[in-house]
């Protein structure tokens, strides 16, 4: 029977709109991944590049750490938003005294509450449509 090497890791949830970031944050140098792929690639361009490094620069730990998520639901922007608040709550569990009032300065630990309206009923299947007056 092979030993299995334990590799140590900080863990946090991010979240927004119907999105799910499980992220995990490791110790040292590694390729950053998002559902196996490289982060790079799975969020391409330049804001997103951007996004990702944002909070690693606050807390001037881009060299020191990198991480691996997985990501489900929502779309790209929402996932992209969860993913940076997972990852900001991995570095402040990480050390706290550091990092927690850098980051809350930025906003980013803060979990953007906007959810989808509901649609309501009556208003013709839109959840801010009007309703359809008669016209005699």
């Amino acid at each position: 029977m092979a030993k299995v090497k334990k590799i140590n890791y900080t863990f946090a949830v991010g979240r927004r709109k119907e999105s799910n970031a499980r992220v995990r944050l490791y110790r040292g140098k590694g390729e950053s991944t998002v559902n196996g792929m490289p982060a790079e690639k799975y969020f391409p361009g330049e804001i997103a590049t951007k996004a990702i490094a944002k909070p690693f620069g606050a807390t001037e730990a881009s060299d020191k750490y990198y991480f691996s998520a997985k990501v489900a639901g929502g779309g790209k922007d929402a996932q992209l938003d969860s993913l940076v608040l997972g990852i900001s709550r991995t570095l402040v569990k990480v050390s706290p005294d550091k990092h927690r009032t850098v980051l809350k300065k930025l906003n980013l630990l803060t979990r953007d509450s906007r959810e989808r309206q509901r649609r309501m009923v009556g208003k013709g299947g839109k959840s801010r449509r009007a309703k359809q007056s008669p016209k005699r």
